[in-house]
């Protein structure tokens, strides 16, 4: 495990990145329903890319507490724009994990540098949390695949040089027939829709996708042999839920700490806010929600850290966190009063942006349904 002061080091390192490169742009990329493309190169040259993906592929090195350490960076200043942390923790770690050595070393050295961004590729119009029916096709004719198919709601889906793509090698098959492609952006036949007007994370680029007799080479396949993508995509989401769950805390303690100095600062009544007992109280009850959130977390990532994480633990921590996180953002933005819901005010967007959560990576009932398999009668 990480030593404390390394960690220490690096907290600072990305500290400054995000207060001198992204605090002060917040409103441009919500303005342009993006971040600028050079934040990625800048965030690469400083070592910010693939914390967690061994430095023989680039990457830095680390482990998933850097990860976490960056996702607090990155809400401490209030934004939601950047999709780093599926960068990083997400299409990284399934070419790492089920990438040949030549797609390794092809693909993580451009991550790492910030030279290509990196999209995943699951949801499609018709098709939600059940991963099994979608519709998307990848079929093979000589050494080439054929993908045919539309995929949205895709976080860094207007700027991704590389998407991992879930589609139907076997269209015949449910889970069976699914495989993971690579699908470089520039390949002829793959096109972008509309970056889509989300209530909240107005910054993230989050996209439709089209491929249309999009040919990719039979070696963009992950992993030995199709039909592995489901298998591929259930080992891997609970790291996916590990960030969500991370990132709703991370977005508890920006709450808190945001509303602390509102009800200091203003006054009603001819003394602060801070001074009702009503204000105490709330504080109080937001303070406690976000230690009890982060007491489970931390818990989670030391054991995630061991590989001791299991999938109903997560799913416990990814339901607890996404729903306390929202109800947390609420109590603060009562404490704002009508400034509460002007968009120029952090906790206003900060409420917006919380509320998708309890829907990607699994919707709450999702991990409701996950946590029920796993309750037993008492003996």
């Amino acid at each position: 495990m990480d030593s404390s002061e390394s960690l220490d080091d690096f907290r600072s390192l990305a500290r400054t990145f995000c207060e001198k490169e992204i605090k002060p742009n917040v409103d441009k990329y919500i303005e342009n329903k993006h971040v600028d493309r050079d934040l990625w190169n800048k965030a690469g040259g400083v070592g910010l890319l693939c914390l967690s993906i061994p430095e023989e592929y680039g990457g830095g090195g680390g482990t998933f507490a850097h990860e976490a350490i960056l996702i607090e960076e990155q809400a401490r200043v209030g934004d939601s724009s950047w999709g780093v942390s599926l960068h990083n923790g997400i299409v990284a770690h399934y070419i790492l994990n089920y990438g040949s050595e030549d797609q390794k070393h092809e693909w993580l050295p451009k991550l790492a540098s910030g030279e290509a961004v990196g999209a995943i590729a699951m949801t499609e119009p018709g098709t939600g949390s059940d991963l099994q029916a979608v519709k998307t096709k990848a079929i093979r004719e000589g050494d080439e695949y054929v993908v045919n198919g539309s995929k949205i709601f895709i976080t860094n889906g207007s700027q991704a040089d590389v998407v991992i793509t879930v589609a139907k090698t076997n269209p015949e098959e449910k889970a069976a027939g699914i495989s993971l492609i690579i699908v470089p952006t520039d390949t002829p036949g793959f096109s972008r829709g509309k970056v889509l007007d989300k209530i909240g994370m107005k910054g993230q680029d989050t996209s439709e996708l089209i491929y249309e007799d999009v040919r990719v080479p039979v070696t963009n396949l992950l992993g030995k042999e199709e039909g592995q993508g489901f298998i591929q995509l259930m080992e891997q989401l609970p790291q996916e839920r590990l960030i969500v769950a991370e990132s709703n805390v991370a977005a508890m303690e920006f709450c808190l700490e945001e509303t602390l100095r509102y009800v200091h600062d203003r006054e009603a009544f001819g003394r602060p806010i801070w001074g009702f007992q009503n204000t105490k109280f709330k504080m109080a009850e937001v303070a406690t929600e976000a230690r009890v959130a982060r007491s489970f977390v931390d818990e989670c990532i030391g054991l995630h850290l061991e590989k001791q994480l299991d999938i109903p633990t997560v799913a416990m921590a990814k339901l607890w966190c996404s729903e306390r996180a929202q109800k947390v953002a609420d109590k603060c933005l009562q404490l704002h009063g009508g400034y509460g819901y002007m968009n120029e005010y952090p906790i206003a967007r900060a409420w917006a942006d919380l509320r998708v959560s309890q829907i990607y990576a699994g919707t709450s009932e999702i991990m409701k349904e996950i946590i029920s398999r796993t309750l037993a009668v008492p003996a």
